[in-house]
């Protein structure tokens, strides 16, 4: 059993054609607002490994898988360097990513294959640095606070509108800051992701004369997204090129 889409997705790379991994949030939903069935939480509790983050992340279902040696809280991996400001969001960052995946691969079993794995999300890495190395702006501006270990991680200053909750409504005076902050850097993207409403972003563009683009937080993907061959990779280089394209990288 995997919380939602970037556990599953690494279960599933891991394991092979062998392992059952059951995602336990919809495709096109936000795992925030993961709410248990009682036949969910039935099989949570049955099943040989329970993959979450932990953290508060998803309350409802650490309750229900509780604390037993089946259940794996990935926020907790050694050496991931949990940022102090709540972000869960660790595996917009490749090399963070591969360490939850390499802890994966030792539960199931299955290292060779996790170093696989890790093995594509440092090409992955190598890929951010060599296009984001010479940009001529280093800000994004997103629709909420998802995106600071992939700003640390190659150099960029996040400048959310909303804080860590993509459901919550900014203060007049926090847009306002905001739209400053675009006037000032020369900022000419606004990002917002693709399970949240872009009316927030859309209302920064207008006041700015900046225009939209998706930065995706890759935190579960639409039915039509798997049905095209979307997978991580494809997600994170697609968040690659609007960075590129809205930084002005060269």
């Amino acid at each position: 059993m995997a919380s939602f889409y970037p556990l599953a997705f690494a279960a599933e790379q891991v394991g092979g054609a062998g392992l059952d991994v059951e995602n336990l949030t919809p495709p096109g939903a936000e795992p925030h607002d993961l709410e248990l069935s009682p036949i969910d939480a039935a099989a949570v509790r049955d099943a040989r490994l329970v993959l979450l983050l932990g953290h508060g992340f998803q309350p409802q279902l650490e309750d229900a898988a509780g604390g037993g040696d089946n259940v794996l809280r990935l926020l907790d991996t050694p050496g991931l360097d949990v940022l102090s400001n709540g972000d869960p969001h660790v595996w917009l960052d490749p090399l963070r990513y591969a360490k939850i995946v390499m802890r994966i691969g030792e539960a199931l079993g299955r290292e060779q294959a996790a170093a696989q794995l890790v093995g594509r999300l440092r090409e992955l890495d190598a890929e951010y640095r060599s296009g984001l190395a010479d940009c001529a702006r280093h800000e994004i501006v997103t629709s909420h606070e998802a995106f600071a270990y992939l700003a640390q991680r190659y150099g960029l200053e996040q400048i959310p509108i909303t804080g860590l909750s993509p459901e919550a409504e900014p203060q007049p005076a926090d847009l306002a800051h905001v739209v400053q902050l675009v006037e000032e850097r020369g900022v000419t993207t606004i990002y917002y992701e693709t399970l949240v409403s872009p009316r927030i972003a859309e209302t920064v563009a207008r006041e700015t004369g900046a225009t939209t683009a998706v930065l995706d937080p890759i935190e579960g993907l639409t039915k039509d997204e798997i049905a095209a061959g979307d997978d991580y990779f494809t997600r994170m280089r697609a968040n690659l090129r609007a960075l590129e394209e809205g930084l002005g990288c060269h």
